[in-house]
């Protein structure tokens, strides 16, 4: 690593756990090299693009769902994936619009943004375009070639093989061209216990720290950094060719690199701390769900996520606790989540059922689905946000019955 990427403090041997070890036949998806330790097991989790109709045959496939960190690169991601994805169905969230309006105004005043330069992006298949801002600044979108500005929205992270994937987007770069990614930072995915961040399909999770080396590797020089509160800790990084006009690695970069290394996210032992909020979040939702059962009250959820199903599945969650889970996707509606089957439903569906809580498996949907379903609180119910230890949100007092107004979108969370 370069000299702004420093090991992490040294611990005595009592004091550093021993975590396991990889499948025999992982090797890093960076460096190829075999080193690593198993962060995060969550055991059999069924495919989590997987929304079965209420008539498909079951069981519903599951496979094993690891995190890995590889002790060569420092890049935390899936040690292995025998799942073909399905088509995504979901539709944006207004948080992740907002955050996209946010990044592109902030990389036009830092003069990436240039009318009548070409843009080459790499979208998320879960959403999150810039396609319409960047189109509103007279950028020409290509589609091959070179471009002054690669984009690239959650989207390698569903790369298999991350070295190639990086080294696509670097050909495409012009001499002083520009790589914008963003990414859910491992570091805020620690941070805050987000461990059913954890999904197949997702084949890498990155921290500052592995980015910025892995762009170093190859020639690229992070040149920008910025963060966003979206999923709990989202960064924008900016990549410039070796030796292009934006010179050398910036102190903003360099900042968020060492913050993130104070932290602790280059030690697995700390990264492998998702375990323990694994236990504590599916403790606390099983006593919760016990308590809302043993009181007889109707509960339903909001947000058939791609994250939804591991969260799921690792709490017992089945129909007896959970009637239903809305979402604003049309094209999961009359479908079901895998394995215990919970229909999913429309938002207008969910106000019918006039349930009593309403689980929100997506944290950042909170002020749009409050605004866009008044009824859920007008009839008496609660939000109750697993952000993933449950949390009761007071109701607002005033709420009034009004005009039920379908939500922007919920649906895929990277």
């Amino acid at each position: 690593m370069n000299e702004s990427v420093a090991p992490p403090l040294a611990r005595s041997s009592a004091e550093v756990p021993v975590l396991p070890q990889p499948d025999p036949g992982w090797v890093c998806r960076w460096s190829g090299d075999p080193a690593g330790a198993v962060v995060l097991d969550l055991g059999d989790q069924p495919p989590a693009d997987l929304f079965p109709l209420p008539g498909d045959p079951l069981p519903d496939p599951e496979h094993p769902l690891r995190m890995v960190m590889s002790t060569t690169s420092g890049l935390v991601q899936l040690e292995t994936d025998p799942t073909t994805p399905q088509e995504p169905r979901g539709v944006e969230p207004a948080a992740l619009v907002a955050q996209a309006e946010a990044a592109v105004a902030q990389a036009e005043a830092a003069g990436f943004v240039r009318p009548g330069t070409r843009v080459l992006e790499y979208p998320s298949p879960h959403g999150g375009s810039w396609v319409d801002q960047l189109a509103a600044r007279s950028m020409v979108e290509v589609s091959d070639g070179d471009a002054e500005l690669i984009v690239d929205i959650f989207g390698m992270m569903h790369a298999a093989d991350q070295r190639a994937a990086l080294i696509e987007r670097a050909e495409h770069l012009t001499d002083d061209g520009v790589l914008l990614m963003q990414y859910h930072t491992v570091a805020a995915i620690v941070r805050s216990g987000i461990w059913n961040a954890l999904r197949h399909g997702h084949f890498a999770y990155y921290s500052t720290p592995a980015l910025v080396e892995m762009g170093r590797e190859i020639g690229l020089v992070a040149v920008g950094a910025w963060e966003y509160p979206l999923y709990g800790g989202t960064v924008m990084l900016a990549f410039a060719k070796e030796g292009s006009r934006y010179g050398e690695q910036t102190p903003d970069v360099t900042a968020m690199v060492e913050r993130e290394l104070a932290e602790g996210i280059a030690d697995p032992a700390h990264v492998a701390s998702l375990g323990a909020a694994l236990d504590e979040s599916v403790a606390a939702i099983e006593e919760y769900l016990a308590g809302t059962t043993a009181a007889g009250l109707t509960v339903a959820g909001y947000g058939a996520a791609s994250r939804t199903s591991a969260l799921l599945r690792s709490a017992h969650i089945e129909k007896e606790h959970v009637v239903a889970i809305a979402d604003a996707s049309t094209g999961k509606h009359g479908r079901t989540m895998p394995g215990n089957r919970i229909p999913i439903v429309s938002p207008t569906d969910l106000v019918g059922l006039r349930p009593d809580r309403v689980l929100l498996f997506v944290p950042d949907l909170l002020d749009e689905v409050r605004a866009a379903l008044p009824l859920v609180e007008a009839q008496g119910g609660r939000w109750v946000v697993l952000d993933p230890m449950p949390r009761e949100v007071e109701p607002i007092s005033s709420a009034e019955p009004a005009a039920l107004t379908e939500p922007a979108g919920t649906a895929e969370q990277v």
